[in-house]
C-alpha cells in the first residue's frame, strides 16, 4: 500500500513493454508491468492447482484486505462472509487446455484444475474454498465495469441486511492470451517508443489505451458492526449508481454516463458541489473520454471537484479497475491528496472545460466519485466518503 500510494502521489507509471507481444501477433507491445504472484509455499499444491492467473492476484488482495480488517482464521470459521468480485474473462486456462487437447487427443490429460481455472467464477469459488467464505458468493461479469459493480452490488446485500460482511473486488489476468482480441480492435496505443507517456486519458493527442491488471480487494462491512468488533473503518461507501446505454455493443454514451453518476450522488444524498475530487473511468481512448467529458461537465461545471484519470499511471486494468480505482481514492483521502493525470499536456474541446488535475494537488479529499463503464453498455458509479 506505502508503495502505491508514493507512486500515486509521485505521478509514477507503470506501463512498459513485453516483446513477447509482438511476436505473438499484437500491433501493440505497451502493458502494466505486474509480478506474478509465487503462491508456491504460500498455499498448498491442492488448493493452487484449480487458480487461474487473476485467481492468484485476488487471492494475494484478499489477503492483505482481511489482515487490514483484522479478520484472522478464527473468526472466518465462525462467521459468515460474502464474497463478489468483478472478472470477464479466464483466456489463459482456455487457450492452453485447448493447446494441450490438439496435441494430445486425450481429454484424460488435462486433469482437475483446468475446468476450475478456465471458469469465469474462477476468482470467487477459489477464494470461497480458500477462505472458507460462506456467505453470498458469485462473480460480476461486466465488462470494464465489473469490479465497480461488485463493490455495489455489495454495498446492496450490506444495506439490505442479507449480509454483514462482504470480500469485494476486481481481478484480471495480464498475460498476452487475455487482450488479443482487444488489440485485435487497434485499440491500443502504438506510443512504444515512450512507454510511459503512452496513457494520456483526455489529451488531444491520445491514441489509445494500455492493458494491465491485477487484482484489488475491499472488506465492506455493515457499520454498527464494524464498530462492534473494534474494526478498522477506512471510509463509507455511500453511493452507488448504474445505467445502460441500451445502443451499440462498443458504443459509449455521455448520456449513459450522466445518469450512473447522478444516481450515484443521489444515493449517497449529496449534491455535486461537495464532490471533490472525480476519479474518471477515463482509458485514453478519442470516443470513450470525449463521452466521459461531456457527461462531467454536465454535472461538474462550475463546481470544485478536481478530476483525473490514474490509469494514466496505471493503464486500464479491465475488469478489476472499479475496485482498484478505490483504493487509489482511499489512499488519497487518508493522505490528503489527489493524484495526477499525467501525460495531460494539450487539452481536447471537451477536456478544456474540466478541471483536470494534471499534477499532483495537495488537499483535503473527503468525498469521491468514481466512474466505470464497460462493453455494452454497462455504467457504474460509486461514492466514497470519509468518515
Amino acid at each position: 500500500m506505502d508503495e502505491v500510494r508514493q507512486s500515486l502521489y509521485e505521478g509514477k507509471s507503470g506501463i512498459g513493454l513485453e516483446p513477447e507481444r509482438l511476436t505473438y501477433g499484437y500491433q501493440s507491445a505497451l502493458t502494466g508491468i505486474v509480478k506474478k504472484p509465487v503462491l508456491k509455499g504460500v498455499l498448498e499444491r491442492r488448493l493452487r492447482v484449480g487458480m487461474s492467473e487473476e485467481a492468484e492476484y485476488a487471492y494475494m488482495a484478499s489477503r492483505e484486505a482481511l489482515a487490514m480488517a483484522r479478520i484472522n482464521d478464527t473468526y472466518l470459521d465462525n462467521n459468515e462472509i460474502g464474497v463478489l468480485f468483478g472478472n470477464d474473462s479466464s483466456a489463459k486456462a482456455v487457450v492452453e487446455s485447448y493447446r494441450l487437447m490438439e496435441e494430445k487427443k486425450d481429454s484424460m490429460l488435462l486433469g482437475s484444475g483446468w475446468i476450475f481455472q478456465s471458469m469465469n467464477s474462477t476468482v470467487n469459488m477459489n477464494l470461497s474454498s480458500i477462505f472458507r467464505f460462506r456467505g453470498i458468493n458469485f462473480t460480476v461479469s461486466a465488462a470494464c465495469a465489473s469490479g465497480s459493480h461488485a463493490v455495489g452490488l455489495g454495498m446492496m446485500f450490506i444495506r439490505q441486511g442479507l449480509q454483514d460482511m462482504v470480500v469485494c473486488g476486481g481481478a484480471q489476468e495480464v498475460n498476452a492470451y487475455s487482450m488479443a482480441s482487444f488489440d485485435a480492435l487497434s485499440a491500443f496505443s502504438k506510443r512504444m517508443d515512450e512507454p510511459t507517456k503512452a496513457s494520456r486519458p483526455f489529451d488531444r493527442d491520445r491514441d489509445g489505451l494500455i492493458p494491465s491488471g491485477g487484482a484489488a480487494a475491499l472488506v465492506l462491512e455493515e457499520y454498527e458492526h464494524a464498530v462492534a468488533r473494534g474494526a478498522n473503518i477506512l471510509a463509507e461507501v455511500a453511493g452507488y449508481g448504474f445505467s445502460s446505454n441500451g445502443s451499440g455493443i462498443s458504443q459509449a454514451s455521455a448520456d449513459g454516463s450522466e445518469i450512473a453518476m447522478r444516481r450515484a450522488l443521489q444515493d449517497a444524498g449529496i449534491s455535486a458541489d461537495e464532490v471533490d475530487y472525480v476519479n474518471a473511468h477515463a482509458t485514453s481512448t478519442h470516443v470513450g473520454d470525449s463521452n466521459e467529458a461531456i457527461a462531467l461537465h454536465r454535472i461538474f461545471s462550475g463546481k470544485r471537484a478536481l478530476v483525473s484519470s490514474t490509469k494514466s499511471m496505471t493503464g486500464h486494468e479491465c475488469w478489476m479497475a472499479g475496485a482498484s480505482e478505490m483504493v487509489y481514492s482511499l489512499l488519497m483521502m487518508q493522505h490528503n491528496f489527489v493524484a495526477p493525470n499525467i501525460n495531460f499536456e494539450h487539452p481536447d474541446e471537451y477536456s478544456a472545460k474540466l478541471n483536470i488535475a494534471a499534477r499532483t494537488v495537495d488537499t483535503q479529499v473527503d468525498t469521491v466519485l468514481s466512474n466505470s463503464f464497460g462493453f455494452g453498455g454497462t455504467n457504474s458509479a460509486l461514492v466514497l466518503k470519509k468518515l
